[in-house]
């Protein structure tokens, strides 16, 4: 009996001993260590499967308690996922050689094992990856909650995974990322699938400032019915949306050949760090995004066709602030360059920003900030006191006292009031088709360009030569100027109407402004 007792002991400490590494630190078999070189929270239980070569562990959830018991997958079933328990959902997580820094992972709900390169390659940049069986019937529920809680609550898993979905597994990532728009770090779906319903709820992600990148293919009916509404509603809203439709491919084959733009899409968003607001927004702000929607036509020669791209993956992404001041009535927005240029200039405008201002993104570019100015709500148009609180406010923050006064038709004629009003803190007017009335000056713009001509203020103005307003707006602002000895540029695009607003080559016009910033403010 006693030599019973003494043998369990002594196979409890050769245990302990084997289970510790030479360092005196517990060995971790079943989880991954960090990049860094330490260990991960809590190792995976249960006993290990290969996985494309990395660590695989099984797990069966009860669907009525929630409850996972490890298990081990079926040699027959490979890599893959086939057979079903009666009660249970089928729960994979595979586990990187060296966990990156915060544990990313992520998370698909469909179609298991099907064009993984993505996940391969997030594996060997230390992402763990996790799966919960879903399909027709087994749609984002509590057990998806529970499968989450029981990764990042007992596992240490990042809180904010990244979706892999692939046509119904895309709507499934929607439908659980809409609820839980604060556990989710971006979503890559791939020819997605959805609803009316689902699609009309992706605003929720943009406010929380989800990056998505879709990737479809161009002939794909769900192109036209799922993906592009979705993108068209999420630029709108300022979210952040990637796309990359591949030249005549149908729904198959998902995913990319070379999954690394995928995987950078992934790793970038996981990593993003938010910036602290500029000072000039106060306390109060809302925070979106501005780019371009520009198309690339690439060619990927491992993909063996040509893929469009668009969106912030593809071109400079700007953030965009709306706030409001005291005593101002209307709502004030700033789109911020990457890098101020020297001075901080700055464009004053009324209209909003599109995102197909060519010549607004090119300032950007050069270190510009883009300023929509307050229009209340209960007038008919914008009010230059509270404009000219806007400017104190700004010039008080460090931006430039003479902004550039830019507006595409009718507020061209409110930029060109402001200016008129204060022709001592103008650099230059810039305008696109433009309509001269407002309510900034006291008389009709036209009437009143003296002080303008007088401080020396260019004027570049671009109009279609079938514009119906640019014999009496451009052509006579044109003979105006010049007769009162001021400097005017007019640029006529010949055959084009009122649209589109902005001219086909911008450079002429950048170049134009951004000299007279120098000749204004040396």
């Amino acid at each position: 009996m006693k030599l019973g007792i003494l043998a369990c002991l002594l196979g409890a400490i050769l245990s302990t001993a084997i289970g510790r590494s030479s360092s005196g630190q517990e060995a971790n078999p079943a989880g991954a260590r960090r990049i860094d070189g330490s260990l991960a929270e809590a190792p995976f239980a249960g006993e290990k499967t290969s996985w494309h070569g990395f660590d695989r562990y099984d797990f069966l959830m009860d669907s009525t308690t929630m409850a996972l018991t490890p298990t081990k997958a079926n040699p027959e079933e490979g890599n893959g996922v086939r057979n079903d328990v009666k009660g249970q959902r089928r729960c994979v997580v595979v586990v990187p050689k060296e966990a990156a820094p915060g544990n990313p992972w992520s998370w698909r709900g469909c179609y298991w094992d099907h064009q993984p390169q993505t996940e391969i390659e997030l594996l060997k940049r230390g992402f763990h990856i996790a799966y919960i069986t879903s399909d027709a019937t087994l749609r984002p529920d509590k057990q998806w909650d529970a499968w989450y809680a029981f990764l990042t609550g007992q596992h240490g898993l990042s809180k904010k995974p990244a979706f892999i979905g692939m046509s119904r597994g895309g709507e499934f990532a929607y439908t659980w990322a809409t609820a839980n728009p604060d556990k989710v770090s971006c979503i890559y779906a791939d020819n997605p699938g959805g609803n009316p319903d689902l699609t009309m709820k992706v605003g929720i992600l943009a406010r929380h400032d989800v990056p998505l990148l879709h990737v479809c293919g161009s002939i794909d009916p769900l192109l036209g019915r799922i993906s592009t509404p979705i993108e068209t509603i999420y630029q709108q809203l300022g979210g952040r949306i990637s796309v990359m439709i591949k030249d005549g491919r149908g729904h198959h084959p998902h995913s990319l050949n070379d999954p690394t733009p995928i995987a950078d899409f992934i790793s970038q968003s996981v990593k993003a760090v938010s910036a602290p607001p500029p000072a000039f927004v106060g306390g109060k702000f809302t925070k979106s995004s501005f780019y371009g929607v520009e198309n690339s036509y690439r060619d990927y020669p491992k993909e063996g066709t040509y893929i469009t791209c668009r969106g912030p993956l593809f071109t400079e992404c700007y953030d965009r602030y709306a706030f409001e001041l005291g005593g101002v009535e209307g709502t004030i927005n700033v789109i911020e360059p990457k890098t101020a240029a020297a001075g901080k200039p700055w464009v004053f405008r009324a209209d909003f920003v599109g995102r197909d201002a060519a010549v607004d993104l090119a300032l950007l570019a050069k270190g510009f900030h883009i300023v929509t100015g307050p229009v209340p709500y209960n007038g008919d148009g914008p009010t230059r006191a509270h404009w000219d609180a806007v400017y104190k406010h700004l010039a008080d923050n460090g931006f430039s006292k003479m902004p550039v006064m830019e507006g595409a038709g009718a507020a061209a004629g409110e930029a060109l009031g402001w200016a008129i009003e204060n022709p001592d803190k103008v650099s230059c007017f810039y305008g696109e088709n433009p309509v001269f009335r407002g309510h900034m000056s006291k008389t009709p713009p036209l009437d009143n360009l003296a002080a303008l001509a007088k401080a020396g203020v260019p004027l570049l103005v671009i109009s279609g030569s079938l514009d119906p307003r640019l014999e009496d707006n451009t052509r006579v602002l044109e003979k105006r100027y010049k007769e009162l000895g001021g400097q005017i540029t007019t640029i006529i695009k010949e055959g084009e109407g009122h649209y589109p607003l902005a001219p086909k080559d911008r450079e002429p016009v950048v170049e134009i402004i951004a000299k007279s910033i120098k000749v204004v403010n040396p």
